[in-house]
C-alpha cells in the first residue's frame, strides 16, 4: 500500500508549497523539496522492483505515513492558531522531516547494494511474472455435487464441429469457485477420454517458465504416441508440433492469467490438422482473457444453500448419511460459506478434525467464517488475485473490502470517496478500475446503468474478511473505508493519523470523539441517531468528504471546511422508521463558500440565494454534482453561479405551481449533461413551463409534466441524447409522430436508450431514418399502446425490449419483431416482460 501513500504525500507537499497561508521558512521549503526528490526515487523503486522490493515497500510506506502526518499536522495546527486569532507568523523548519528523509537516503542505499548482489531483479514492464509456485489442489478432489449440468454442457461445446484449429473454451470465476475440479471432471469423463485420442494437463500459473511449460507438455503426450512419431534432434517446440498436427487432441491449460501467456504457449499448436476437431480447455480468473477469441465462456457462479450444504455432506460424510442432531448446525455452517466450494472443503476439513458432537459443531458455527480465512490454502489461493493487481488498485480494492457484509457499493459513491482519499481524479477512472475487478473475479455486478455501465458491485464476504486482514497486515487499516460501529474505539487505535471513517450505526456518544480525529478526509456517519454534528467536525480542517443523515441542522461553520469536495446529505434509517419523516435539509447560505465542492447531494428544500448579488466569493466553479434540488428558480443568476454543474435532479411539487421557475435558463447550464425534472403526483400546473436544453445533455429524466408530443421536437434535435427517461405521464396525448415533414432530418440521432413509463400513448408513427442507434426500448404501464412502428422493431442495433406483462398485445408484437428478425444486418434481438 505504499504506493497510494506516496501520491497523497506528493499532492500534499505541492499543496503547502503553492499556498502561501502556510508560513514556511526557507530552510522549510528547501526541505519540501527535496522531500519531493525522495518521494520520486521512491516511486521508481516500487515500479521496478519486486522480491525483497515487498520488505522495502513496507519501509517506504512507513515513512511516507509519517512525513504526511508531519505536514498535515502542522498545516492543521496553523489553520487552527489562525482561526482562534492567535499569532500567524511564526515560520516552520519541518525538522521532523530528518528522520523520514533519512530512511528513504538508506532505502535507495538497500536497494543498490541488493542489485548489485543480484538479489533484486528488475519486474518487466509487460507481463508481471511472480515467483513460482506448485500446482494447488483442486478445490474439490473427488467428483463434486452441483457439476453435473455443467460437465453436460462443456462436453457440448467439446463436441460440436467447428472449423477452427485452435477452438478454445473457457471456464472462468473467482479464485475457490471450482475451475480447476471441473476441467479435471471435464478431462476425465469417459465420453471425453474416447473422443481425444490425446489429451494433456498442463497447470500454468502466474509465474509460469515457458519453457517447462513445453517439456511438461511433450513430456505428457509422448507417453500416449507411438514411438517414431518424433525425430530426435528436432527442438522440443517441432516434437509438439509434429505430435499435435497428427492427433485430434485436448490440452487443459490450468490456471492461465494472461493473454501473454497464451501466445506464448500456443505457438506450439499447429495451425494445420488432420481433423478439426482438436479443443484447448483453459481455466482463468481473468473473464478478458482470449476473450476475443473465437471460443465459449463458461462461467462459475457461487453454490445456493441447498448444493453447498449437499457438498459440505459430500466432503464430511462421504456416503454416509448426516446424523439428524448435526443437521442445523452443519446448514449454518455451509450458509457461512456463502457458495464458495474452497471454503466448503476447508469447512469439511475442519470439522472432520473435530469430535462429531452436536454441541462442538455449534461451537463452530459461531466462528466458521474467521476459521475459514485464517486458513494457510484459503489465504494462499484468495491472495493470487491481489498480488496480480498493479500497485495502485490494490489500494483501491483494499478500500472496497473495508464495507460491511452484503453492502452494495455505488459506482458513484465510491468515485467521491477515492476522489476524497487522492486514488482518483475523474468518474472514468473509477468505472475502468471496476471493470477490472469485475474482470478478474474479486467483485460481482449488482446493478447495471441504462447505458450499460456498472452502477453498483459487491464483494464476497469472506474475500471481504481476508482483505480487511490484509489491509491490517500492510498497515494500511487508518487509509481505508472502516465500518466499525463505535468510533471511540477507532479513536484509541488510531485518532492522530486516521484518514477515512466510514461507521454504521454509531450513537450520538461516539460521535464525541471525532475531535481526535486532526487529519480525517473522509467523515460517512449517515446512520447516526444524531440531530447535529459535533462542532469539532467543523474544525477537520482536511475534511474531503462529508456524509450524514438528515433531519440534520448544517450550521453556517461548514464554510470552514475548505477542503471539502463532497456533502452529502441522505435521509437515515431512523428518519425512514417514521412515515410522516420530512427528509428535508435546510442549507445555510455559507454553502457558496465552500471553494473546492464538486458533489452536493441532498434531499434540501430551496437552494440559499445570497441576497444582494452574488460576490465573486460565491461562486461554486467546481461543483459538477447538484441533487436533488427542490423547486428551483432557474434565474439568470443562479446559473451562473452553478455555471459548470454537470448533473442536476430537481423536484417541483405544491398544491398549485404556479410559480415561473423560469425552465427555460436551463441553457445557460453550458457543462450539464444529466437532468431530471420531476413535477410531484398530485400537483396542478396552472401553465407547463417549457424548459430549454442545453445541447450538451447526454441524459434527460422527465417525469409528471404532461407536455405536448409537439414539445419532444426539441428534445428529438439533441445531439448527444444518449438516455431519455419519460415517466409518469411526462407527455400526454393519443398520437407521438417523430416524423419530420421531409423525413430528411434525423432525429435521435445518438439516442441508445429509451424508456416510456406510465402512459396514455395510443400510436406511435415514425421513419426508419429516426433512432438510428436505439439498443433498448422499455415499455411499461402503457396500456393503450398496442403496437410498436416496424420502423422501430427492425433497429438493426435493437438488443433489447422490455415490455409490461399485462400488456398482452404489445408483447405479442414484439415478439413477432423477435422472430422476424433473422436478416444477418440485424442483432439477435432480447424480449423481456416486466
Amino acid at each position: 500500500m505504499a504506493y497510494p501513500v506516496l501520491v497523497s504525500l506528493d499532492k500534499t507537499t505541492v499543496h503547502i508549497l503553492n499556498h502561501d497561508e502556510y508560513p514556511l521558512s526557507v530552510n522549510g521549503k528547501q526541505q519540501i523539496r527535496r522531500l519531493q526528490e525522495r518521494i520520486h526515487s521512491m516511486r521508481k523503486i516500487l515500479g521496478m522492483y519486486h522480491g525483497d522490493g515487498s520488505r522495502l515497500e513496507g519501509r517506504i510506506r512507513d515513512a511516507a505515513n509519517e512525513a504526511d502526518d508531519v505536514i498535515e499536522h502542522l498545516m492543521h495546527e496553523h489553520i487552527r492558531s489562525t482561526a482562534a486569532g492567535l499569532a500567524t507568523d511564526i515560520q516552520y523548519d519541518l525538522g521532523e522531516l530528518n528522520m523520514v528523509m533519512d530512511e528513504f537516503d538508506s532505502i535507495a542505499k538497500e536497494t543498490d547494494e541488493l542489485i548489485q548482489q543480484n538479489r533484486v531483479k528488475p519486474t518487466p514492464a509487460v507481463g508481471r511474472m511472480l515467483q513460482s509456485s506448485p500446482t494447488p489442489t483442486p478445490a474439490v478432489d473427488s467428483f463434486p455435487v452441483g457439476l453435473e449440468e455443467q460437465v453436460d454442457k462443456l462436453r457440448v461445446f467439446l463436441f460440436q464441429r467447428k472449423q477452427e484449429l485452435k477452438y478454445i473454451i473457457r471456464i472462468t470465476g473467482m479464485g475457490g469457485i471450482g475451475k480447476t475440479t471441473l476441467a479435471r471432471a471435464i478431462f476425465e469423463d469417459e465420453q471425453v477420454v474416447n473422443y481425444f485420442p490425446v489429451r494433456a494437463w498442463i497447470h500454468v500459473s502466474q509465474n509460469y517458465e515457458i519453457q517447462n511449460v513445453y517439456e511438461e507438455l511433450l513430456f505428457s503426450l509422448e507417453k500416449q504416441v507411438g514411438k517414431g512419431l518424433v525425430n530426435d534432434c528436432d527442438t522440443t517446440e517441432q516434437k509438439i508440433v509434429q505430435i499435435l498436427i497428427k492427433n485430434k487432441f485436448l490440452i487443459v491449460l490450468d490456471d492461465l492469467w494472461s493473454d501473454k501467456a497464451w501466445d506464448k504457449i500456443s505457438k506450439v499448436f499447429p495451425f494445420t490438422s488432420n481433423d478439426y476437431g482438436s479443443r484447448t480447455l483453459i481455466t482463468t480468473r481473468d473473464k478478458d482473457v482470449l476473450s476475443v477469441s473465437n471460443n465459449n465462456a463458461h462461467k462459475m457462479d457461487v453454490m445456493d444453500e441447498n448444493l453447498s450444504w449437499c457438498l459440505l455432506k459430500q466432503k464430511v460424510f462421504a456416503s454416509k448419511e448426516c446424523p439428524s442432531d448435526l443437521e442445523k448446525a452443519g446448514k449454518d455452517i455451509a450458509k457461512a460459506c456463502k457458495g464458495l466450494p474452497l471454503a466448503i472443503v476447508i469447512a469439511a476439513r475442519i470439522l472432520s478434525q473435530r469430535v462429531q458432537s452436536q454441541s462442538s459443531w455449534e461451537e463452530l458455527a459461531q466462528n466458521i467464517r474467521s476459521l475459514i480465512v485464517e486458513d494457510k490454502q484459503f489465504q494462499e489461493t484468495m491472495l493470487m488475485s491481489y498480488t496480480d493487481l498493479s500497485r495502485d488498485l490494490r489500494s483501491c480494492f483494499l478500500y472496497m473490502c473495508g464495507f460491511h457484509d452484503d453492502y452494495e457499493i455505488r459506482v458513484s459513491v465510491l468515485f467521491k470517496l477515492w476522489m476524497a482519499e487522492g486514488f482518483v481524479e475523474y468518474q472514468r477512472e473509477v468505472e475502468y478500475i471496476m471493470t477490472v475487478f469485475v474482470s478478474k473475479n474479486l467483485a460481482s455486478i449488482t446493478a447495471i446503468k441504462c447505458n450499460g455501465r456498472i452502477k453498483s458491485c459487491s464483494v464476497h464476504d469472506l474475500v471481504s474478511d481476508l482483505y480487511k486482514i490484509k489491509a491490517i497486515d500492510e498497515n494500511c487499516e487508518r487509509r481505508i473505508s472502516n465500518s466499525r460501529l463505535d468510533l471511540r474505539e477507532v479513536a484509541r487505535a488510531y485518532a492522530s493519523t486516521m484518514r477515512s471513517v466510514i461507521s454504521f450505526q454509531p450513537s450520538e456518544s461516539s460521535l464525541r470523539s471525532l475531535r481526535k480525529f486532526k487529519l480525517l478526509r473522509v467523515l460517512d456517519v449517515v446512520d447516526t441517531d444524531a440531530y447535529s454534528l459535533p462542532a469539532s467536525v467543523f474544525d477537520l480542517f482536511h475534511l474531503r468528504y462529508l456524509a450524514f443523515g438528515c433531519p440534520m441542522e448544517v450550521p453556517s461553520a461548514i464554510s470552514r471546511l475548505q477542503n471539502l469536495r463532497s456533502l452529502i446529505i441522505r435521509p437515515s434509517k431512523r428518519s425512514k422508521k417514521y412515515k410522516y419523516s420530512r427528509d428535508e435539509v435546510y442549507l445555510p447560505v455559507e454553502i457558496w463558500m465552500l471553494p473546492h465542492l464538486t458533489h452536493l447531494v441532498s434531499f434540501f428544500d430551496l437552494l440559499p440565494i445570497p441576497e444582494g448579488g452574488a460576490p465573486s466569493s460565491f461562486f461554486l466553479e467546481e461543483l459538477r454534482t447538484l441533487s436533488v434540488v427542490k423547486k428551483l428558480i432557474c434565474t439568470e443568476e443562479v446559473m451562473n453561479l452553478i455555471c459548470n454543474v454537470e448533473k442536476l435532479p430537481v423536484t417541483y411539487f405544491g398544491d398549485r405551481y404556479q410559480l415561473d421557475y423560469q425552465l427555460h435558463n436551463l441553457v445557460l447550464l453550458t457543462q450539464l449533461e444529466k437532468l431530471t425534472l420531476v413535477l410531484e403526483k398530485g400537483s396542478l400546473p396552472q401553465r407547463i413551463a417549457k424548459p430549454i436544453f442545453p445541447t450538451t445533455l447526454k441524459k434527460l429524466t422527465l417525469s409528471g409534466w404532461r407536455f405536448s408530443w409537439e414539445d419532444m421536437k426539441a428534445i428529438a434535435a439533441l445531439p448527444y441524447l444518449r438516455v431519455l427517461k419519460l415517466r409518469d405521464h411526462a407527455f400526454q396525448g393519443r398520437t407521438w409522430k417523430t416524423m419530420d415533414k421531409s423525413d430528411e432530418v434525423q432525429l435521435f440521432a445518438t439516442l441508445e436508450y429509451l424508456l416510456i413509463e406510465k402512459s396514455d400513448l395510443e400510436k406511435w408513427i415514425t421513419s426508419y431514418r429516426q433512432f438510428p442507434a436505439l439498443k433498448r426500448l422499455v415499455l411499461n404501464s402503457c396500456g393503450k399502446l398496442s403496437e410498436i412502428p416496424n420502423a422501430i422493431g427492425y433497429k438493426r442495433y435493437l438488443e433489447l425490449i422490455e415490455v409490461d406483462s399485462k400488456n398482452l398485445s404489445l408483447l405479442k408484437c414484439v415478439r413477432e419483431f423477435q422472430k422476424k428478425r433473422t436478416n444477418k444486418i440485424f442483432s439477435g434481438l432480447e424480449v423481456r416482460e416486466l
